[in-house]
């Protein structure tokens, strides 16, 4: 009924009359800490908690995505048809019209300014005749129609001298929800504009000054209101150095902390083990892996753990420089282990350990299909210190595991594993000890993520490839045709002794999925494309040993194709293979591809790699074109965001509010610059003058970082 209000305007009017008398905000015990509980009621109170906004200073750090220009208010007669505009007039009568859809309805005001006169038009909100009566002064931002219209999406009352919320200015857009839209959000933050003065300013003058930052009150005021863009922006660039300041400050007091407080054991000896397997190893170590050899064996030296980032391109020898590391523990007679965050990936380094060793020390393998059996026989082993070495995946850390004296940990792909999980390895070092730890990634990481998500480890890079490494010619192909000739090229490598993998598209997250469709595709190609050779099949799936057997075969060659899911996407080294195929190529990112076309190349003969896709999604254009993965990092990170590079949140990246990576990659070096000073001098931020950093910092990271004893 046409008397009756919808019941989400009800729901509206409602929170109007809060905001307006202020009830919405409710008084706070500490008006400086900001930490009065917002109460809003209803859906709006639901949509605030989705939000995260639970008490005051959540919403006044709730921050606009953009902004809309509503700078300058035009005059009716100088807007043209078709064109957007906010306008100011008085109303002169207002009614409510039936449409052709006799449900529907308009309001239809009849306006004008000292320019002349415009019919604004609202449609299906029969209410706001009832808002605005004769005489009223309204801004109206809309669009200018024939017939001297003008259709109106925001509209504003306003009183004698006031400006308007949602139609004056640089007008804020927030992230909303369909319970809190944004306009709402912006009436509550306008209303409580005023507390933004009792902002906690943590940072020292000196550091503000040396910087040229706003203080803070002043930034966040200028983040919901700016006078102009370049306002907001310098607004910005003082949050965001604020967040990584707090964040480089938390990661130096975390690395201070580790080597004033922990204690591991020194491990220099091993040399003669060392010697020998170098001896035997059939290759000579790159500069790049000797450079890390040294640098690790100074810091296993120390009674302080290790704690290092080992990042390299594909095929530059992360696996032999961790066994190296490995070996100089076994060798003093303590043990080493390496947690993979697959049981696939684990099987891939025991196979490739396993075969640089050459049978100089014991190895095993301990993981969830581990059999009962042969697990009892491996936890004896360790805990009597007759196995020093061995891989495996979280297994490795569970509770009935037990070290004799575990002196290193190498995790490899360590952003997988949450920070808990990583952490759990420190328990099982000698009593009063912790293990040095060297972590692993196959996927090169773009400087300034390096910088954020692992800013308390050193870092060490390898970047130049083994001798005889062949680059890896790299072809994006779409249609029938192309796939025709790419299949064809398979079977030339083939006939000529070579290998092939086939790599089948990502279906959802569903392990189950992609397993079902690589068996398809395995029993396809082996009645059609590959009909005359020998075709082998792996997924996440199969049982472990059913795994072995495939990748023991396929590196034997007695398979001349491999059909895959991701799960060989870093590990395998079958340096027979020279051929690549990746279907549905778009549905990899782009480290991901990356990492599978290093599956070849390793030999000593040309190799190729094809992906079935569109040549013009942007990540399949760049991988195309360009071979050096710390390249296709960095235009990873552009393409995607720091979050999705690096994956999930157990990534240890902080998720900032206002800080862009890699935008603000000056930010983070000048950062990194003046916090270090500050925690050399006041490790643990006790100082008065530090207090209000100490406090800002565990409140910003405490939970993720644990930087700072509280």
């Amino acid at each position: 009924m046409d008397g009756e209000l919808p019941r989400a305007f009800a729901a509206s009017q409602e929170l109007d009359r809060a905001v307006a008398s202020g009830a919405a905000i409710k008084s706070y015990p500490h008006p400086s800490r900001l930490g009065g509980e917002l109460s809003l009621p209803g859906a709006a109170g639901e949509g605030a908690q989705a939000l995260g906004l639970h008490t005051l200073g959540d919403l006044l750090e709730h921050f606009p995505h953009t902004h809309r220009d509503r700078r300058e208010v035009r005059q009716i007669a100088t807007v043209g048809v078709g064109e957007e505009a906010t306008i100011e007039v008085t109303i002169k009568s207002i009614a409510v019209r039936p449409m052709r859809n006799r449900r529907q309805k308009r309001v239809e005001a009849r306006a004008g300014d000292e320019s002349g006169p415009v019919v604004a038009v609202w449609f299906n909100q029969p209410w706001i005749a009832r808002q605005l009566g004769e005489g009223s002064r309204v801004r109206l931002h809309g669009t200018a129609k024939q017939r001297n219209q003008f259709w109106v999406t925001e509209h504003e009352s306003l009183g004698a001298g006031q400006a308007g919320v949602h139609t004056s200015g640089l007008v804020p857009v927030y992230p909303a929800t369909e319970k809190l839209g944004a306009a709402k959000i912006r009436e509550l933050i306008a209303g409580a504009r005023e507390l933004i003065h009792d902002l906690i300013e943590p940072l020292p003058a000196a550091v503000r000054l040396a910087e040229r930052l706003l203080d803070r009150p002043a930034a966040v005021d200028a983040m919901h209101f700016p006078e102009d863009p370049e306002h907001q922006e310098e607004a910005r660039r003082r949050l965001a150095f604020e967040e990584l300041f707090l964040l480089e400050l938390a990661l130096a007091a975390r690395r201070r902390s580790r080597v004033d407080t922990s204690r591991a054991e020194s491990l220099t000896e091993g040399d003669e083990l060392i010697a020998l397997w170098l001896a035997d190893l059939p290759f000579a170590p790159t500069g790049d892996q000797e450079a890390a050899f040294a640098a690790i064996d100074r810091d296993l030296a120390a009674e302080h753990p290790m704690q290092r980032l080992l990042m390299g391109e594909v095929g530059t020898g992360k696996t032999a420089v961790a066994l190296h590391a490995m070996l100089r523990a076994v060798g003093g007679g303590r043990q080493a282990v390496l947690m993979a965050p697959t049981e696939t990936l684990a099987e891939q380094h025991l196979i490739t350990i396993d075969s640089l060793l050459g049978g100089l020390t014991p190895i095993a393998l301990l993981t969830g299909s581990t059999p009962a059996a042969q697990r009892r026989e491996i936890l004896g082993r360790l805990h009597s210190g007759e196995l020093g070495l061995v891989v495996g995946t979280h297994a490795l850390i569970e509770e009935p595991v037990v070290f004799r004296s575990l002196g290193l940990c190498v995790v490899d792909e360590q952003h997988r594993f949450g920070v808990r999980q990583r952490a759990a390895l420190d328990g099982k070092a000698p009593e009063g000890l912790i293990p040095h730890v060297l972590h692993m990634t196959a996927t090169p990481i773009p400087r300034t993520l390096a910088l954020t998500a692992f800013g308390d480890l050193d870092v060490t890079v390898l970047r130049e490839l083994p001798k005889g490494r062949r680059p890896v010619e790299t072809f994006v192909v779409d249609g029938a045709r192309a796939r025709a000739r790419a299949y064809e090229r398979a079977r030339e490598e083939i006939r000529a002794g070579r290998q092939a993998f086939v790599v089948c598209p990502l279906v959802e997250e569903s392990e189950t999925l992609q397993a079902a469709a690589a068996t398809t595709e395995a029993e396809r190609l082996s009645k059609t494309e590959f009909a005359d050779h020998r075709v082998e099949l792996i997924h996440g799936q199969m049982h472990s040993r059913d795994k072995q057997a495939a990748m023991a075969s396929f590196a034997a060659g007695e398979a001349d194709v491999l059909v895959a899911t991701s799960v060989i996407e870093v590990g395998i080294d079958v340096p027979n293979a020279s051929v690549m195929l990746i279907e549905a190529a778009e549905r990899y990112g782009l480290s991901q591809l990356h990492q599978l076309r290093g599956r070849v190349g390793r030999g000593g003969h040309p190799s190729i790699c094809i992906l079935f896709g569109n040549p013009a999604v942007p990540r399949l254009e760049a991988i195309g074109n360009e071979s050096d993965g710390f390249k296709l990092a960095e235009i990873d990170l552009e393409l995607r965001g720091a979050g999705e590079v690096l994956g999930s949140r157990q990534s240890g990246l902080p998720d900032f509010k206002v800080a862009r990576i890699p935008d603000d990659a000056e930010l983070i070096d000048r950062a990194r610059v003046l916090a270090r000073p500050i925690v050399e001098r006041d490790p643990l931020l006790e100082q008065p003058e530090h207090s209000l950093l100490r406090q800002a910092a565990l409140d910003r990271f405490g939970p993720d970082l644990d930087p700072i004893p509280a």
